[in-house]
């Protein structure tokens, strides 16, 4: 009997190991296949951040090229219009100059005496 006990137990033990392993393969399998697409999904994201990341980077040299030379036409129009400063500075300077000649001359032309005007 207890030969008998001891075999069904035995018996019992196998067959709990034999499913056992059925159903851990299974449930591996299982999570083989979740963690190969959630890998899938992941490399997915990982191209299309990194195509985002190439245009961000080509939108940037672009930008930063457009920017320099917007900078360098400002500092050419900046040149320029320190040379027309200068221009209108010594234009304003010749105009005054001229102003006191013109001033001078017709107060010198108020100092004469006035002269009779001459009878036909």
């Amino acid at each position: 009997m207890r030969l008998l006990a001891a075999s069904l137990l035995m018996t019992a033990a196998v067959a709990g190991q034999a499913q056992a392993p059925v159903e851990d393969v299974r449930q591996h399998e299982d999570a083989l296949q979740r963690e190969q697409q959630k890998a899938g999904a992941a490399y997915h994201e990982l191209q299309r951040t990194e195509f985002e990341m190439k245009r961000a980077a080509q939108d940037h040299r672009q930008a930063d090229a457009e920017y320099k030379a917007a900078q360098k036409r400002a500092d050419e129009l900046k040149r320029q219009a320190d040379a027309a400063k200068k221009k209108l500075d010594a234009a304003r300077a010749k105009e005054a100059s001229a102003r006191k000649s013109y001033d001078a001359a017709v107060n010198a032309v108020d100092q004469l005496p006035q002269s009779a005007p001459a009878k036909k």
